[in-house]
């Protein structure tokens, strides 16, 4: 099992920065990849960002404008997010993958933060 809490969401101008927090707790040292997606209002979930062992990858949609990290230490992610466009605005989730098998995953997902981009 794996809790994660993220923060860091709020209001934004265009062309603004924010930057999300995601803290795991639990069985941390199982995760095999750790990410964050997004949901707004009237779309599918979108994935945005992952981390999987030392690679990271983007959707083309955020690639150049966010960027994943993780502290281990801290065992938290973040994703940093600038040049804001308005249609970043979403609930965004932070989610950890923890492998069950050859083919197969659980994944835990957070109660998501809120970011909303004005133009």
């Amino acid at each position: 099992q794996v809790q994660l809490v993220e923060s860091g969401g709020g209001l934004v101008q265009a062309g603004g920065s924010l930057r999300l927090s995601c803290a795991a707790s639990g069985s941390t040292s199982s995760i095999t990849a750790i990410g964050w997606s997004r949901q707004a209002p009237g779309k599918q979930r979108e994935l945005v960002a992952i981390s999987r062992g030392g690679s990271t990858d983007y959707a083309d949609s955020v690639k150049g404008r966010f960027t994943i990290s993780r502290d281990n230490a801290k065992n938290t992610v973040y994703l940093q997010m600038d040049s804001l466009k308005p249609e970043d605005s979403a609930v965004y989730l932070c989610y950890a993958e923890i492998s069950t098998g050859r083919y197969t995953s659980n994944y835990y997902w957070g109660q998501g933060t809120q970011v909303t981009v004005s133009s």
